[in-house]
């Protein structure tokens, strides 16, 4: 066990990471959404593979998500001819 961490099963760190944090952050934010502190929650109870990612699990689910929505989007809204999505890319 690394020095300054919790002992395992870490269900402080499951509490706090998942539970509280992340949720208080979305509130503040008025981001809420389940699934982000299901992120923060799988993160901390993972097994030892998601642990050795570390904060490249986070961004790797998070980017595949938005890439995914996207992807979608795209598709759905520019089959219509009346709608175009983006309107602008930058």
């Amino acid at each position: 066990m690394l020095p300054g961490t919790l002992p395992e099963p870490s269900w402080l760190a499951a509490a706090l990471g998942g539970g509280s944090t992340a949720i208080a952050v979305m509130l503040l934010t008025s981001t809420l959404h389940p699934p982000g502190g299901a992120t923060a929650l799988i993160a901390v109870i993972g097994i030892d593979k998601i642990h050795a990612l570390g904060y490249l699990y986070a961004l790797v689910t998070v980017g595949f998500g938005a890439l995914i929505m996207l992807i979608v989007a795209l598709l759905i809204y520019n089959f219509s001819r009346n709608r175009r999505y983006p309107e602008f890319w930058f």
